[in-house]
């Protein structure tokens, strides 16, 4: 599993939303996009990190980014998550073939059977211009993914 470099286009995908929408990633071109892998909805770190996204979600939207958080939950389970934690921001499944957008950016622990704390920032063009991955139980810092955002 390598991780994609920074310059590099994005590993396009097609997977399922919370509500059962196909996402394609390279039809989001135009924007900057900010992939944020996490292993599992309802756990203590995804739910903190990914209520802070929420908290901070108008800051996206200032800088034109929209924000994808990947997991290898289900679709229903994605749901029911951003429906408990009032999420605005789309949830996308990587439940079959498991774990398959993780492993194409260098984030699926196979031995764990989920994603890393993976989060790339692509520009508008889909290339990777910055990217961290944090170990399963230590939390993204988020001022460093909102710092990272191409200006528009």
């Amino acid at each position: 599993m390598t991780v994609p470099g920074l310059g590099t286009p994005a590993p396009d995908f097609t997977t399922k939303n919370q509500h059962g929408e196909n996402i394609t990633l390279s039809r989001l071109r135009g924007a900057p996009v900010v992939l944020v892998f996490y292993p599992f909805a309802f756990t203590r770190i995804c739910t903190a990190e990914l209520g802070e996204i929420r908290d901070h979600h108008d800051e996206f939207l200032q800088a034109r980014a929209r924000v994808l958080a990947v997991s290898t939950d289900t679709m229903f389970t994605l749901r029911a998550f951003a429906e408990e934690q009032k999420l605005g921001f789309t949830l996308l499944s990587d439940h079959w073939p498991h774990g398959a957008i993780a492993a194409g950016y260098g984030v699926f622990d196979a031995q764990l059977g989920c994603a890393m704390r993976g989060t790339f920032v692509l520009d508008a063009d889909g290339r990777v211009v910055w990217s961290v991955v944090n170990r399963i139980g230590e939390a993204r810092q988020l001022s460093s993914v909102m710092a990272s955002l191409p200006t528009v």
